[in-house]
């Protein structure tokens, strides 16, 4: 079968391209804890890491990390600046490898990821302009493959991340380095740009950091037993009015996810 035709030049734009190590590995790791079974299950272990940025680092370490799932994983870099792409080119090895590319997903043949990440891809685009662009990732996924949307901070401390397959939004994540929280009002400044512009009263994302926000307080003598403690008594209470699809082995990470039907905007 002749592969898709791709447009004549990469669809999207560049993002400011900051990237450090290990700055998505929050994300990583709820990947290879949370989709082991699609990587294992699945024919061909593609994976796209969309917009890098300057430099390589998160294609390289989202590859090792698959790999303790799928020693076969592969991942393909995509970035629209090809001057990024050059500089990529001294890590490409069996498995890994860098393409000029934006929305379009451009990939050899009819390859088609079973997992698509867009970390900090987003947050420079218009609101009204998210729906088509998950719209359009979607579209490029294998079948039961997964789009991960989402933000962090410049060394991912604090990341929030949307999982998307071809039925639309279904989660929403919350994942934080628990030694750096202050307090989840935080995760505020790092919402997908979905979501961002909705923390106002009246919308359910607003709503649901401010019972956050209550829980966490009222977990304040639990602090003393540490600050994992802390967090895991304020997701308890959260889970009585929202309805969290993850457990006790994820809070401890210092993640809790939530239904997108419970946060989506009205």
């Amino acid at each position: 079968m002749a592969g898709r035709s791709a447009p004549s030049r990469p669809v999207g734009t560049a993002t400011r391209g900051t990237t450090n190590p290990n700055r998505l590995r929050r994300m990583d790791r709820w990947i290879t804890a949370e989709r082991t079974e699609v990587l294992r299950r699945a024919r061909r272990p593609l994976a796209v890491d969309l917009g890098y940025g300057a430099a390589p680092w998160t294609a390289v370490e989202l590859l090792e990390r698959l790999r303790r799932v799928r020693p076969d994983a592969e991942v393909v870099g995509l970035e629209i600046d090809p001057d990024r792409v050059a500089a990529a080119q001294p890590y490409a090895r069996p498995g890994l490898s860098f393409r000029r590319g934006g929305f379009e997903v451009p990939l050899p043949g009819d390859a088609r990821p079973v997992l698509l990440r867009a970390a900090n891809v987003l947050r420079q685009y218009e609101e009204a302009e998210v729906a088509a662009a998950w719209e359009r990732l979607c579209s490029r996924l294998a079948p039961g493959g997964l789009l991960l949307e989402g933000t962090c901070d410049e060394i991912g401390r604090r990341h929030v991340w949307i999982a998307l397959g071809p039925d639309g939004p279904r989660t929403v994540t919350f994942a934080a380095r628990l030694s750096h929280l202050g307090s989840p009002a935080v995760f505020a400044e790092r919402l997908p740009k979905a979501l961002i512009h909705r923390n106002v009263p009246g919308e359910p994302i607003h709503a649901f950091l401010s019972d956050f926000e209550r829980a966490w307080a009222a977990a304040a003598p639990y602090a003393p037993l540490g600050v994992r403690q802390r967090w895991m008594r304020s997701v308890r209470s959260l889970a009585a009015d929202w309805p969290l699809t993850d457990g006790p082995k994820r809070w401890r990470q210092g993640e809790v996810s939530v239904a997108w039907g419970a946060l989506a905007p009205r």
